[in-house]
């Protein structure tokens, strides 16, 4: 098994990659897209899925299957988090000019 440094290392690894990897997309932000970005939510059967998947997850109860959809759940996940935290920093950019 994985150590937890080793884990949170490799995230941290992961998030610098695609936080590099979206920058450029600040530049085709305009107001209106990046406030649309920020406020980006699943919609409420998306939701249920996630929060079921998780919820089996805590448990140790997730199939083979679904814990390749739940790994996928949170690629995407963490792919929307860090693009709405650049939609933030563009509207505070905005904002403070």
């Amino acid at each position: 098994m994985t150590s937890y440094p080793a884990i949170m290392a490799n995230m941290s690894t992961s998030f610098d990659v695609m936080d590099r990897v979206l920058d450029p997309f600040m530049n085709c932000f305009t107001p209106e897209v990046a406030r649309n970005v920020a406020n980006l939510r699943a919609d409420a059967e998306t939701q249920a899925r996630l929060e079921i998947l998780a919820q089996k997850a805590n448990e140790g109860q997730l199939s083979p299957e679904e814990r390749a959809i739940y790994d996928r759940f949170l690629d995407a996940y963490h792919f929307v988090t860090i693009l709405q935290a650049k939609a933030r920093e563009y509207l505070r950019r905005q904002t403070s000019s």
